[in-house]
């Protein structure tokens, strides 16, 4: 039987527990991904900003920046600046919208696809390393679990 620890990750119990905490968890794996991949990322010139940007633009472009921000986890205002550098560096460029023309989307430049092609090429390893130990039954699982705590939030 699996002993049950939501007791100790509670901040609120007498008898809490840090390693029982599971956002401290979650916190402590991003920030030590984050020292990793950036790492890799500047060997091709970029930062993490940037990478999510291009991860969110790789999936489907255009997007309106609003939907970038959402996806790449960033907050609209450092979006803009993110968005002044990228397209400065002739990574993306933007027009209005078919649909709304007061809404502005975001596209990838050949030389963004070129730079995603290079970032999915140093980043890949890395993850592969890290779920080398996970099965597909847990991979799974940990996305699934991930996803609810995400809409638990809501």
């Amino acid at each position: 039987m699996t002993k049950d620890l939501r007791h100790y990750g509670d901040p609120g119990s007498e008898e809490f527990r840090v390693d029982a905490y599971p956002f401290y968890l979650l916190n402590r794996a991003v920030s030590r991904y984050n020292v990793v991949i950036e790492a890799e990322l500047r060997k091709i010139g970029i930062d993490i900003p940037t990478w999510r940007v291009l991860m969110v633009l790789g999936e489907r472009s255009p997007q309106p920046i609003a939907q970038i921000a959402r996806s790449a986890v960033i907050n609209i205002s450092t979006m803009m600046r993110i968005v002044e550098r990228m397209t400065k560096a002739g990574l993306i460029g933007s027009r209005p919208s078919m649909d709304d023309g007061r809404v502005t989307e975001l596209f990838l430049t050949e030389e963004g696809r070129e730079k995603l092609a290079a970032a999915r090429t140093v980043t890949a390893p890395v993850y592969r390393k890290l779920i080398r130990t996970f099965s597909a039954r847990d991979f799974t699982a940990l996305i699934d679990m991930l996803n609810r705590l995400h809409d638990n939030l809501d």
